[in-house]
């Protein structure tokens, strides 16, 4: 049984992106090592750009001063 677990930022993406993100990885898994679909769990974790670090300082500031 397959378990991926995807995490991201949550500063925008919309429930078909998501989707499409479910798909693809499902698909991929299948087409590489043969798994079932029905066997495969996919989970989106989205973080708070507070919450989450990057370059040294946490997303959000980093955005701030718009090197993202």
């Amino acid at each position: 049984m397959p378990y991926v677990n995807v995490r991201i930022t949550n500063d925008g993406v919309t429930r078909e992106q998501k989707a499409q993100i479910v798909s693809e990885i499902t698909a991929t898994l299948g087409r590489v090592l043969g798994k079932k679909p029905e066997h495969t769990h996919v989970v989106i974790d989205e973080v708070e750009l507070e919450n989450w670090g990057f370059a040294g300082m946490l997303t959000s500031e980093w955005r701030a001063k718009g090197a993202g």
